[in-house]
């Protein structure tokens, strides 16, 4: 394979990379105030005050619908990625190539602690959610949502790491002990 080919390929996963944690920061964000929400209307219940949040099931059904089109759109482009990286040999990742893949293995790392903060986020809204009962929520999609991120996360991570334990190997041919 030709390395520009190769280097093309390495930028893409690196953009790609960056648009999923963006897409994940942006859900951990949405999803803390839609918490908040959820939190002041447990607190209404509890207090058998009227509810003032009309539009919480609504907006939470929403989000969750909005951020499974958003990781299914990334879920293919990943699938895609994976299978041009996975015909690469291992002989195609060079050594010009060390530097941009240990980027990469910065940018999945990060990746994968934009993706913790998600889970995290899932487990406070879970913790929140316990007991409610009083509006339908499709809860069952943002646990599928955080499934998928997660198991996602954790293919992109690996192949960060095969990518630049590749290009590492070239570069024992160069180092002097």
């Amino acid at each position: 394979m030709n390395t520009n080919t190769t280097e093309t390929l390495l930028e893409t996963i690196s953009t790609q990379c960056d648009s999923l944690r963006t897409l994940l920061v942006g859900a951990t964000q949405e999803l803390h105030e839609l918490t908040r929400r959820l939190e002041q209307i447990v607190q209404q219940l509890r207090k058998n005050i009227d509810v003032r949040d009309a539009n919480f099931a609504t907006d939470f059904n929403d989000y969750c619908q909005q951020l499974r089109k958003k990781l299914d759109a990334q879920e293919t482009a990943w699938t895609d990625i994976r299978t041009q990286a996975r015909t690469r040999k291992p002989g195609d990742w060079t050594e010009d190539l060390i530097l941009p893949a240990k980027g990469l293995n910065s940018r999945a790392k990060t990746l994968s602690r934009a993706c913790d903060e998600f889970i995290t986020a899932y487990d406070i809204f879970a913790r929140v959610y316990k007991g409610f009962t009083a509006v339908k929520l499709n809860v069952w999609l943002l646990t599928a949502c955080q499934s998928d991120a997660s198991l996602l996360t954790g293919k992109i991570l690996f192949l960060a790491r095969e990518i630049t334990k590749h290009t590492e190997q070239k570069r024992g041919n160069y180092v002097a002990g």
